[in-house]
C-alpha cells in the first residue's frame, strides 16, 4: 500500500509552482490541486503573460481541475496554494465546493479571511493555514523588494 503524501509535501509542489511565476516576474504564487493523492493539475499567477488579471493560481487551477474531473464540483479535491487566496479566488473555490483549502502564507491586505471570513468559503470545505508559511511568504517578499 502507497504512504499517504503529507500537506507539507504537497505544499513543496505548489511551492514551486510559484518559483515558476517569480522567474516570469509574475507575483510569485502557485497552486495544485489534488485528487485521490495524485496532483492533477500545476499552475501559477499568469496575470502579465495573459494580460487577465482573473489570471490568478486558483482560477487557472480551478478550470484545468474541472477538464480534468470532467465536472465543475471539486469537492472530492484538495487545493494547495501558496499565498492566502483574494476575495475573488475565495468566490470561485466556494463554488467549486473544494473538499480542503491549503494555504502558504497568510496575505493581510488583500485575503479573503480579512474581507469576510471563513464564510466567502463552502460550509462543507476544510481550510488549514500555515503550512510553510515562513518559506512562501519570503518568495513573496523578495519579488516585491525588487520591484520597490
Amino acid at each position: 500500500m502507497l504512504e499517504k503524501k503529507s500537506h507539507d509535501f504537497f505544499m513543496n509542489e505548489a511551492y514551486k509552482e510559484a518559483l515558476k511565476a517569480f522567474e516570469k516576474d509574475e507575483v510569485p504564487v502557485g497552486a495544485i490541486i489534488v485528487h485521490n493523492d495524485q496532483i492533477i493539475c500545476r499552475t501559477h499567477n499568469q496575470t502579465e503573460l495573459l494580460k487577465d488579471v482573473t489570471a490568478h493560481a486558483e482560477i487557472l487551477a480551478i478550470t484545468s481541475a474541472s477538464d480534468y474531473i470532467g465536472g465543475k464540483f471539486l469537492n472530492e479535491c484538495t487545493l494547495y496554494v501558496t499565498l492566502e487566496p483574494c476575495v475573488m479566488c475565495a468566490g470561485a473555490c466556494y463554488w467549486s465546493r473544494f473538499k480542503e483549502i491549503v494555504v502558504g502564507a497568510k496575505d493581510e491586505k488583500r485575503g479573503f479571511i480579512n474581507k469576510g471570513g471563513l464564510g466567502l468559503l463552502h460550509p462543507k470545505t476544510i481550510y488549514l493555514e500555515g503550512i510553510d508559511s515562513e518559506k512562501c511568504g519570503q518568495l513573496l517578499v523578495d519579488f516585491f523588494k525588487g520591484k520597490r
